[in-house]
């Protein structure tokens, strides 16, 4: 009994250490967060042209920014790569769906204020002075998504360590 007990305990032990170091492997980084808020951002821009039935102003947003979302959509690729191996498509056409269907239930429980809240995303996000604004824009925005994607923690900074030699100068 007490070796089955130190085996479990051996095994939790090191598994722990794996089970931070998978953690820490399928968080997002920076660039890939940005890219995920951006890509929410898209989505939640077409579930409030096919909502409110303004398509057109989808299809602007698309051209307009046609190559800034080129970009992002590499960078998600690179993160269902790296955190999903040989099932990266399928982890990031499940991602895409379930981004979707939280956003369109939240319009949904929101119901006829919806579209009033959401149409001015459209004219704010054809203002932007830049394609590179959209990232930032789309940060600011709080749009919901699916849980799953965690940002990274930020490495803490080595404190420099000051010596007796360089209090004395």
């Amino acid at each position: 009994m007490r070796l089955l007990i130190s085996a479990a305990t051996a095994a939790g032990l090191l598994a722990g250490p794996i089970c931070a170091t998978a953690a820490a492997e399928s968080c997002a980084r920076p660039l890939e967060m940005q890219a995920f808020d951006v890509e929410g951002l898209k989505s939640e821009l077409m579930v409030v042209a096919i909502s409110c039935q303004v398509q057109e102003r989808y299809n602007g947003f698309i051209a307009r920014y046609q190559r800034e979302l080129q970009m992002q959509e590499r960078a998600i690729n690179g993160y269902f790569a790296r955190t999903s191996g040989h099932r990266a498509q399928q982890m990031h056409d499940d991602y895409i769906t379930n981004l979707a269907n939280v956003q369109s239930e939240s319009g949904i429980q929101q119901g006829t204020l919806f579209c009033a809240q959401r149409l001015p995303m459209f004219d704010e996000v054809m203002a932007l002075g830049s394609p590179k604004e959209l990232a930032g824009y789309a940060e600011s925005k709080s749009l919901a998504r699916p849980p799953g994607i965690s940002e990274c923690a930020e490495p803490e900074k080595k404190k420099k360590k000051v010596t007796a030699a360089s209090d004395s100068k």
